[in-house]
């Protein structure tokens, strides 16, 4: 058993991610220019770049690094819509993206200065970016109530006693719902087979900056990081550097063929990294590894699974995808009101990306990101001088003998470079 289980577990791993978010992938593309073809074709690439990376960052460093692709990364897509310049244009923002990741594991200050964006305003624009897709259960639920009832009900048992199960059950429901009353109407133009339709990317700088800029510091804030946070929560060391090449390189090579971006996982990092993948520590890279090729397997199954999106109500789909990212909402909107003096900028930050305006060819995640920083900028308090006093004997002495903290001095667990699994601290099995 004790072989089998971290093969177990990399399986469970790659069909909780996939069949969690795959819906909202399909939706990101569709939303932003893609036909049922080039859909099909950016999975099936997402799948296969995503499985290779997490191979290869798992067999070259002996750690549980599951890689996965941008969940908010595509629902970003949903709330930008169609860019000027189509789908074309948004290949070529797909590859931006993937150049920024690439150099960032590259020139490390440029990592420091995503993670030096204000969390509340971080954390507001990706609210942002999920609403509108979060929204969308409650519309299914007025819309097609009897396709969307089942649905939700499944969604809410499930997440009560199974919660990694929820949206693939729920999922299940919305399959067998679709089956008996789709007449498959809407067939036209998608193959079941597994093929790569390669798109010639454009340049577009509004599109650049609306879309690329966003999708990488979403890519970054909301999934590498929390992704490196969960191995560091299970005491391991990761290359944080090393993982942002890794990435970067698959989500260039996924672009052409409609991938939006590469990443390490969040959602689904705990089932490859935790207790459940293997007891010991030093054998839940296999977990990782099986996940990789899993999920690459499972892009195979890329044309059935648009197929699926094709023949059923849009509102529908949407609505697996919103239930897929709740916990996404709900996690951004608690770091967004986290720190009272940035709440009102993170107000600001979540209305604006929310409203989904596009100003000079530039969607609403970029503004809301500018108008946020703004906020900050204009009204930022400045501490109150402390009135002098003399202090008492046993703190000056204290103050005297206590060494100097500076924000940003010490080092964040996971960022020395190349570390490995002989280089991290005991694992702790609570999480």
């Amino acid at each position: 058993m004790g072989r089998i289980q971290p093969v177990l577990a990399g399986v469970v791993t790659a069909l909780v991610g996939f069949a969690s978010s795959f819906t909202v992938v399909l939706a990101g593309l569709r939303a932003a220019g893609a036909d049922a073809g080039q859909a099909a074709s950016g999975l099936l690439a997402l799948c296969v770049a995503s499985g290779l990376a997490a191979a290869w960052l798992g067999l070259r460093y002996r750690l549980p690094m599951s890689v996965a692709w941008s969940t908010p990364g595509a629902a970003l897509l949903v709330a930008t819509g169609p860019v000027p310049g189509d789908w074309p244009a948004a290949v070529g923002a797909f590859l931006v993206s993937g150049l920024l990741i690439v150099a960032a594991g590259l020139v490390p200050p440029l990592g420091r200065a995503v993670a030096a964006i204000p969390k509340p305003v971080a954390g507001a624009m990706l609210a942002g970016v999920l609403l509108p897709l979060c929204t969308a259960p409650v519309r299914a639920l007025v819309e097609v109530p009897w396709l969307a009832g089942p649905v939700v009900v499944a969604w809410l048992v499930l997440h009560r006693f199974a919660r990694p199960w929820a949206v693939p059950g729920a999922l299940v429901v919305a399959v067998a719902a679709i089956a008996s009353t789709s007449t498959g109407a809407g067939l036209d133009g998608v193959g079941l087979r597994p093929v790569f339709e390669f798109t010639p990317p454009a340049w577009n700088v509004p599109v650049l900056i609306g879309l690329a800029l966003p999708l990488f510091l979403v890519t970054m804030a909301a999934q590498n990081v929390p992704g490196m946070a969960v191995l560091v929560g299970y005491g391991y060391r990761p290359p944080f550097t090393a993982a942002l090449r890794a990435t970067g390189v698959a989500g260039l090579l996924a672009a052409p063929a409609g991938g939006h971006a590469v990443n390490l996982a969040a959602i689904t990092a705990a089932l490859a990294a935790g207790p459940d993948a293997h007891p010991d520590p030093d054998r839940r890279w296999i977990a990782s590894v099986t996940a990789g090729a899993g999920l690459a397997l499972l892009g195979l199954g890329a044309g059935v699974a648009t197929a699926l999106v094709a023949v059923a109500p849009p509102v529908l789909i949407e609505a697996v995808a919103g239930l897929a990212l709740i916990g996404a909402l709900a996690t951004a909107l608690t770091s967004a009101v986290s720190e009272p003096d940035g709440r009102e900028a993170a107000v600001v930050t979540f209305v604006v990306t929310a409203s989904g305006v596009t100003l000079l060819g530039v969607g609403g995640a970029f503004w809301g990101l500018v108008a946020g920083c703004l906020m900050l900028l204009l009204f930022r308090r400045r501490p109150a001088p402390e009135p002098a006093s003399e202090p008492a004997p046993e703190r000056a002495a204290e103050s005297e003998l206590a060494p100097e903290r500076s924000v940003g001095s010490e080092r964040a667990a996971g960022s020395e470079p190349d570390a490995g699994p002989s280089a991290r601290p005991p694992v702790s099995t609570r999480y």
